[in-house]
């Protein structure tokens, strides 16, 4: 059972592989390919997009820190020339603490910045590989085309081809159908000829009919020679008595 499943499956899997042959056409496929790796190169610049975008938002986020800084160091001197070290003290840290996460903002912004310069470069090199792939698939598609185009023209003058095939089987076809009712209307001829089949077209007479109307008419026919060879006769005689 198990040896029957298989070779069922390999036939079936046989059987597809020369349907996809047959309906695979090299043009849409490469012009696919084309499609699919365009997709691919959207899908990177997307990617830079975003990646700068991101790193623009981090680089406002530290415009603001910056601007920060800048307000607690005057708040920690405006504290300290007024006595008031505890303010200066709570300035002071807050200022620490915006110098830490600008110093985090800084290292992102700089992995984010890499990160855009390797996509840019990838997205460079890409874009020059489907610039080459298009010009080739298109050299491709042209001698496929040639190529196919010469083989039907080939088929086509040798007769090989299904059209011509067909077309050759249609006059195969005719010329057997007209060489058979040819037969028959000469076989027809002859069964009218010999009295078998009668000519329904001569209105009411028979074959019978028909007989009797030659005969009579080559009587007449006899009736008539005969008068003229005797009337040539005797002309010819009159002639001789008269020399």
């Amino acid at each position: 059972m198990a040896g029957l499943i298989e070779r069922m499956s390999l036939v079936i899997k046989s059987k597809l592989s020369k349907l996809l042959d047959r309906a695979e056409d090299p043009a849409e496929t490469l012009d696919y390919s084309y499609e699919q790796q365009r997709q691919l190169l959207q899908n990177v610049k997307r990617g830079i997009a975003d990646v700068a975008t991101s790193k623009k938002r981090l680089q406002l986020q530290t415009d603001k820190l910056e601007q920060s800084l800048v307000k607690l160091d005057s708040q920690a001197r405006d504290a300290v020339a007024a006595g008031r070290e505890d303010l200066a003290r709570a300035a002071l840290e807050r200022k620490t603490l915006a110098q830490q996460q600008l110093q985090d903002l800084d290292g992102q912004i700089e992995q984010l910045d890499q990160q855009q310069q390797k996509l840019a470069a990838s997205e460079k090199q890409l874009a020059a590989k489907i610039e080459a792939f298009r010009s080739q698939k298109e050299v491709i598609k042209a001698q496929y085309s040639a190529a196919e185009a010469q083989v039907r023209i080939g088929e086509a003058a040798t007769g090989i081809g299904e059209q011509m095939a067909d077309t050759g089987l249609a006059i195969e076809r005719a010329r057997d159908k007209t060489e058979q009712m040819q037969a028959r209307a000469s076989a027809v001829d002859e069964l009218i000829e010999a009295g078998t089949l009668e000519d329904f077209t001569a209105g009411d007479q028979t074959q019978l009919d028909r007989e009797l109307a030659s005969i009579s008419a080559d009587r007449q026919v006899d009736a008539e020679l005969e008068k003229l060879r005797a009337e040539v006769g005797a002309g010819s005689g009159k002639k001789e008595i008269e020399q």
